[in-house]
């Protein structure tokens, strides 16, 4: 491998990393709150955290490039921030792989928190427990399977994007060029070698993920006694 791809791989698990913390930060909360909540409109906003899972990733990433560019709300912002504008950096690669990649760590959440039964949340009330004592010494720990689910779903995830990390971070060499865009400069200049390399690198990771998955969530099984 080049040096070019070192710095792609280092580049794309430092997005991954970064983008699978704050997906969490901002995912727990939001999947406890849908979990909780009763509202009438709970169907819309769980359509709105699943649609980066329908939607094509250039529709999003052109959107993103409207709304952080420097006619947009968020670019105007950060303009007058004195941050620059977003397009075209690595961390607008992070707000982007954030969106892209939020349903795949809320939705393990999600299902995690809803298969805690009801009356355990609610035996700890009767104890004292407050809502934030019942969230993270019952909730959390029983949603750990979620979690984990969620963090190997959005780490990988982050690592298979192209679409929209293209579409927001172009292709700038050790900046915004991840590990897709250099197989695509790869195949697009006919360096089938080196494209291959990176291509068997992301086909083993991508069956470490599944078989990591599988053992996470497979069954746990009771021994059975034997009667005496």
């Amino acid at each position: 491998m080049t040096a070019a791809d070192w710095s792609a791989v280092y580049l794309t698990v430092r997005l991954a990393g970064l983008s699978t913390l704050l997906l969490l930060l901002v995912g727990t909360p939001l999947a406890w709150w849908l979990s909780r909540t009763h509202s009438a409109w709970k169907p819309l906003w769980l359509a709105l955290v699943a649609m980066p899972l329908v939607l094509p990733p250039t529709v999003l990433g052109f959107y993103l490039l409207l709304l952080l560019g420097p006619q947009g709300p968020v670019g105007q912002l950060t303009q007058s921030l004195g941050l620059g504008l977003l397009p075209f950096s690595f961390a607008g690669l992070v707000v982007a792989s954030v969106v892209y990649s939020l349903p795949f760590v809320v939705q393990p959440i999600l299902q995690a928190f809803d298969a805690i039964p009801e009356r355990t949340l609610e035996a700890a009330a009767t104890l004292r427990a407050g809502p934030l004592d019942r969230f993270f010494s019952i909730a959390v720990p029983l949603a750990r399977p979620g979690f984990i689910t969620a963090s190997v779903l959005g780490f990988a995830h982050t690592v298979g994007e192209f679409g929209v990390v293209l579409m927001i971070g172009g292709n700038i060499p050790d900046k915004t060029r991840v590990l897709s865009v250099a197989l695509y400069d790869h195949v697009e200049s006919m360096a089938f070698a080196d494209a291959h390399r990176l291509a068997a690198g992301m086909v083993v990771f991508a069956l470490l993920v599944l078989v990591t998955l599988h053992v996470v969530n497979r069954p746990r099984r009771e021994p059975v006694g034997v009667a005496p």
